[in-house]
C-alpha cells in the first residue's frame, strides 16, 4: 500500500454539517469501501471551523511570509522577498523587484513586516499583477475572485489546517506550517515541470532539503539523460537492454571518459564545469589555485582548506558524522529503506557487503546512503573513530546512482555495482560497514588508509574520481540514533543535503 492507495470514501452534507447544533467539534463518519456499496472500512473524523474572510487572508499572509522566511525572524529581506516573487510564476526583472520592495517597505527599516506584505498583496490582486500561479500545485489563480483565492492557496500551503485539531501528517504545529515544502517532494523525481517554484527549466530536477537553510534547492539533468536513464532503468525493456549489453558499454563509456578526464586536454574543461555548477562549487574553500589543476580529474578530487568542513562534537565519538558532501538518506532499518527508497528487487546486506564480509551483525540494521553529484566535493570522510578491520574490493558494473535507477524495481544499484566494503571496529558502534559505490562515468576508488589504521571521525578517507557516486555506511542494529529531521526527510522519501562533518547521530550506548 503507498501513500496515494484509495482505502475508502464519505459523503457529507456540508450544510448540514456546517449548520447542526452540537457539543462536539469533532463528527466521526463511516468510510465507505470504494468497491463494495455501503460497507464500512473505518471511521474518519471530520472537523470544521468557520473564520471572518480578513482573519483568513491575515491567516494566508501569514503562511506566505514563513515559506520564504529562511531566518524565521518575521520580517523578509529583500534576496527573501525577491523569492517569494518567483514563487508565484513572475518573471520580473531585478529593478521591478527592487521597485516592488521598496513600495512595500513602508516604515524603510530595509525589511518587509506581515502587515506591510499584507498590504502589497491587497495592492497587486487589484492590479492582477503578482498573483499568477500556485507554487505548489502550479495552478493559474483567477485573480478576480480573491477569496477561492486565498483558500486555494491555503489549503496548498498547509496539508493540514495548521493547528491542534490536525497538522496534516506532520509531527508538530512547526512542520505542519512547512506543509508545502514537503508537498513539493511529490515532484522530486518528475521529468519537468513549469510553473511556480518549479519554473525554469525543461530539464530534470531532483529537489532536496538542504539542511543548513531548509529550503529546496534543485539538482539539474539534462532532459536527454533523464529519458535515457527512465528508458534503461525503469521499464522491462531497459532490463532487457542491461541483460545484453548495457553493461559493457557503461563500462566502455566510463573507462574512455575516466582516460579523458586524466589527459591535459581535459583541463579546458575545468573553467566550464565551474561555470555550470557556479551556485554549487565554491572555489575560496579550494586548497590549491585553479592553474596549478593540470587534468580535470585533479580538480574533480580537489582538496579543501583546512576547517572548511568542521567536525561535530569532535572530541565525542559517541557522535557519527556525514561522510561526504552529499544528498543524504536515513533509515532506522534495512526494511525502511526497502519500503521508502530502494526499489531492486535483489537488494539485501548480504548482497550489498558480499560474499567475504559476515553480514550477520548487520541484519535489520541501520542504514544511510550518501549520494554524491559531480559538482560536489568527492572526497569521502570517516563518519566514526575506531580500527579499520578489512576491505574487500567487489567487482561489478557502472549503473548510475541517481535516484531514477534507485527507485528502479528492475535495476539492483547497489549490489550489482563496483564496490569496496571496508569495515571499521568502534568502541561507540560496534562494527561500522562503510560502502564505497562506482557509478556510470567513475574510473576509480581511492583510498587513503589501510587496513589495521586507527582512524578518527572526519579524517579523510578516499576519493571518487570523475562522475557521481555514493557511498552506504551500515550499522549494527539499533547502535546508532539518527538525527530526527534526517530521518523525518527521508520518510517521505526527501533527500538531504549535507556537508562531511555535520551530525549524523549519536551512540545509543551510555
Amino acid at each position: 500500500m503507498s501513500s496515494n492507495t484509495l482505502v475508502g470514501y464519505c459523503e457529507v452534507d456540508l450544510l448540514e454539517f456546517l449548520t447542526q447544533d452540537s457539543d462536539s467539534d469533532i463528527e466521526v463518519f463511516n468510510l465507505l469501501d470504494p468497491s463494495v456499496p455501503g460497507k464500512a472500512v473505518g471511521n474518519i473524523s471530520l472537523s470544521c471551523s468557520v473564520e471572518d474572510p480578513v482573519e483568513t487572508e491575515k491567516g494566508f499572509v501569514k503562511r506566505i511570509l514563513s515559506i520564504v522566511d529562511y531566518n524565521e525572524d518575521g520580517m523578509l529581506s529583500f534576496s527573501e522577498f525577491s523569492d517569494l516573487v518567483d514563487a508565484f510564476g513572475n518573471q520580473v526583472a531585478s529593478s521591478k523587484k527592487e521597485e516592488l520592495f521598496r513600495a512595500a517597505d513602508k516604515n524603510k527599516d530595509g525589511v518587509v513586516s506581515l502587515d506591510e506584505l499584507a498590504d502589497l498583496l491587497a495592492l497587486q490582486q487589484e492590479k492582477q499583477t503578482l498573483l499568477n500561479c500556485c507554487p505548489v500545485c502550479g495552478e493559474v489563480l483567477q485573480v478576480s475572485d480573491k477569496l477561492n483565492t486565498i483558500v486555494h492557496l491555503t489549503l496548498c500551503f498547509d496539508e493540514g489546517t495548521g493547528n491542534q485539531v490536525m497538522t496534516g501528517g506532520f509531527l508538530t504545529d512547526k512542520q505542519a506550517s512547512y506543509g508545502w515544502f514537503f508537498k513539493l517532494s511529490e515532484w522530486a523525481h518528475f521529468s519537468s515541470y513549469d510553473v511556480g517554484i518549479r519554473s525554469g527549466s525543461s530539464a530534470s530536477h531532483i529537489l532536496v532539503c538542504d539542511r543548513k537553510t531548509k529550503r529546496l534547492v534543485e539538482e539539474l539533468i539534462d532532459k536527454k539523460i533523464v529519458l535515457s536513464m527512465r528508458a534503461i532503468y525503469q521499464s522491462k525493456v531497459g532490463l532487457g537492454l542491461i541483460n545484453v549489453g548495457v553493461k559493457e558499454i557503461l563500462q566502455n563509456i566510463s573507462e574512455k571518459q575516466g582516460t579523458r578526464m586524466n589527459s591535459p586536454e581535459s583541463a579546458e574543461d575545468i573553467p566550464k564545469f565551474i561555470e555550470l555548477f557556479k551556485d554549487q562549487i565554491n572555489m575560496a574553500e579550494v586548497k590549491h589555485p585553479l592553474e596549478k589543476f593540470k587534468t580535470f580529474n585533479e580538480f574533480f578530487i580537489r582538496e579543501l582548506k583546512p576547517g572548511s568542513r568542521p567536525i561535530a562534537s569532535i572530541e565525542r565519538d559517541d557522535v557519527a558524522v556525514c561522510a561526504a558532501d552529499c544528498r543524504l538518506m536515513a533509515f532506522k532499518s534495512i526494511d525502511d529503506s526497502l519500503r521508502l527508497w530502494i526499489k531492486g528487487r535483489k537488494f539485501s546486506v548480504q548482497g550489498l557487503l558480499g560474499k567475504e564480509i559476515n553480514a550477520g551483525a548487520f541484519v535489520d540494521g541501520t542504514i544511510v546512503v550518501f549520494r554524491l553529484a559531480p559538482q560536489d566535493y568527492h572526497r569521502f570522510h570517516l563518519p566514526v573513530s575506531g580500527i579499520i578491520e578489512q576491505f574487500v574490493d567487489i567487482p561489478g558494473c557502472l549503473y548510475t546512482v541517481n535516484p531514477i535507477a534507485v527507485n528502479s524495481k528492475y535495476c539492483n544499484v547497489f549490489t550489482e555495482n563496483k564496490r569496496v566494503v571496508s569495515i571499521i571496529s568502534t568502541a561507540d558502534f560496534g562494527k561500522v560497514a562503510f560502502v564505497a559505490i562506482g557509478a556510470t562515468m567513475v574510473g576509480s576508488i581511492t583510498f587513503t588508509k589501510k587496513k589495521g589504521d586507527h582512524v578518527k571521525k572526519g579524517d579523510e578517507f578516499g576519493y571518487f574520481s570523475f562522475g557521481g557516486s555514493t557511498v552506504i555506511c551500515v550499522f549494527e542494529k539499533n547502535s546508532l540514533v539518527i538525527d530526527e529531521d534526517l530521518l523525518e526527510n527521508s520518510s517521505r522519501s526527501l533527500e538531504t543535503l549535507v556537508s562531511v562533518g555535520m551530525r549524523l547521530g549519536i551512540s545509543t550506548k551510555k
